[in-house]
């Protein structure tokens, strides 16, 4: 097919190359225009863009697409169908309506749970058990179109967000050419009106521990905001974030080292597997221990 492709971060950078590598002509790619990054905050395209400069595909960035003059060159492609996966703009009615058949969205989660920004997040940290991706046929509301496609997977005990991230973007990728082969055969299904959840934006304002929960949703919020922005808490006046963790059994007071980066929650405990400490990099806990020995009773968070 003659594809527009709409996307803009690592997450979307296998769905493309798995388009190309099916035979799928793409006819432009749109993506978030590049941004200052590092440390000379020198512009820098996105990984969607520099991936498609790499294989030798033609890139677009507008920064709206409300525009008459947007919309029109949009137009003028003449795709058959445009792929959106964490593209980063609302498309107006006009960009839905252009493609021949109309535009397909790649969502990271098990629709109607969790439309919206965080789904990957929000699922770990709410426990979920399972997870997957949809392809939904788009219109004008947030994740309300049908769907064409389902994948599941079941969610790791120990799973971060990164870790799922890296899967759900494989599984994506391997869903919409699937789906695209298959295209006459599927029948888009309407969202139920049961289950549905909002993947709100993380705010980095939920990543400080409250040692006073329980063991079990400390653990889904380190995992759940790993790498980013990192769940944390503080030791000797020092940022900790805290990136990799599990549940294992212990006691004492909330946020009190029991040994090594065991740390005592309201019920249980977690064990830390992988940390950060402000001016360092990450580290897995036995170097961290080697360069930060925290000994046993220390209770973080209690510098704050």
């Amino acid at each position: 097919m003659r594809i527009i492709f709409m996307g803009t971060p690592e997450f979307s950078v296998p769905v493309l190359e798995a388009l190309v590598s099916a035979g799928h002509e793409i006819a432009a790619v749109y993506c978030q225009p590049p941004r200052p990054a590092g440390r000379g905050k020198k512009d820098r395209p996105t990984p969607v863009h520099a991936r498609a400069l790499e294989i030798g595909l033609e890139v677009r960035h507008p920064v709206s697409l409300k525009s008459v003059e947007a919309q029109a060159e949009f137009a003028a492609l003449n795709a058959e169908v445009a792929v959106v996966v964490a593209y980063g703009l609302i498309l107006p009615q006009a960009i839905l309506d252009a493609p021949e058949r109309g535009c397909l969205n790649i969502h990271a989660s098990l629709l109607p749970r969790w439309r919206g920004a965080a789904p990957i997040h929000r699922a770990i940290m709410a426990g979920d058990a399972e997870t997957g991706v949809g392809i939904m046929q788009m219109e004008a509301g947030l994740d309300t179109g049908p769907v064409l496609l389902e994948k599941r997977i079941a969610i790791g005990l120990e799973e971060t967000t990164a870790d799922l991230h890296d899967r759900l973007s494989a599984l994506g990728a391997a869903a919409i050419v699937e789906a695209l082969a298959r295209w006459d055969e599927l029948v888009a299904r309407p969202q139920p009106e049961d289950g549905l959840t909002y993947a709100h934006k993380i705010d980095k304002s939920e990543a400080k521990i409250d040692w006073g929960y329980s063991a079990e949703e400390v653990d889904r919020l380190i995992r759940g905001l790993s790498p980013f922005p990192g769940a944390w808490s503080t030791l000797d006046g020092k940022r900790l974030k805290l990136l990799r963790s599990r549940v294992v059994a212990g006691s004492g007071r909330p946020g009190e080292v029991l040994t090594g980066l065991t740390i005592a929650c309201g019920n249980g405990a977690v064990q830390i597997t992988e940390a950060q400490i402000e001016g360092r990099g990450r580290q897995d806990a036995d170097t961290f221990l080697r360069g930060t020995p925290v000994p046993e009773g220390t209770i973080l968070g209690d510098d704050e």
